[in-house]
């Protein structure tokens, strides 16, 4: 079983059929286009995206609906394709894609959401990218502690 490094959880066994590819990468971090999910039963919901390449980088995400209960996503035909999905309709959140909010966290603030541009990932293909919702009301700053109302 291969093993990735990370700064914050150090050694970590994985499988290759977990990775996530994001053939783009991720907006400010193009280069790196394989994560691994890393969850831990102490700190559920929150899913960690841990680089394979780089072990300092680490994106704490929660499932959307954890965020916003109704959360509807709107991604755009593009993307759908690039996410080898169907054009004339929206996925399902949990059945075909999982659906990430990346979190800001900063010392002395309350920690935010990003409802606006999502991490999403193709549940069969493993393939993802992070979307910006089309025609959104959606913040890229959602409060956390507000989240489900």
């Amino acid at each position: 079983m291969p093993t990735l490094s990370s700064r914050n959880f150090g050694p970590v066994e994985y499988q290759e059929e977990s990775v996530f590819e994001f053939p783009a990468g991720l907006p400010g971090f193009e280069e790196e286009r394989r994560f691994v999910p890393i969850e831990h039963a102490a700190s559920r919901p929150i899913v960690f995206l841990q680089s394979l390449n780089r072990p300092s980088l680490c994106f704490i995400t929660l499932p959307v609906l954890v965020v916003q209960r109704d959360f509807k996503l709107a991604i755009s035909a593009e993307d759908l394709r690039t996410l080898e999905l169907a054009e004339k309709r929206q996925p399902a959140i949990g059945a075909e894609v999982l659906c990430l909010a990346v979190l800001s966290v900063a010392e002395g603030k309350m920690p935010t959401a990003n409802l606006l541009a999502p991490v999403v990932v193709n549940l069969k293909t493993r393939r993802g990218l992070q979307a910006i919702q089309v025609d959104s009301s959606y913040s890229h700053q959602h409060p956390v502690l507000a989240a489900g109302r």
